[in-house]
């Protein structure tokens, strides 16, 4: 399983809380490519949703991670 920011970013809009199963079948409606529902389907299933896109792959950025101030544009 690897995740690229690219492919991360197919599941920005998933409905988060949401299960495996769930983001599996948000990734196939949206028209997600094959590598996030492969990389989907290796989780670990324990019946418990997932949060956000960070508890799949703790190294996503976030805005804190970018380093320019809003308030100047």
């Amino acid at each position: 399983m690897y995740w690229t920011l690219e492919l991360a970013s197919y599941l920005e809009d998933a409905p988060w809380p949401a299960t495996k199963d769930e983001l599996i079948d948000f990734s196939v409606r949206s028209g997600a490519p094959m590598e996030v529902v492969e990389n989907l389907q290796e989780l670990e299933d324990d019946g418990q949703p997932y949060e956000s896109i960070e508890e799949i792959w703790p190294d996503y950025p976030t805005k804190e991670d970018f380093f320019f101030n809003e308030d100047e544009y």
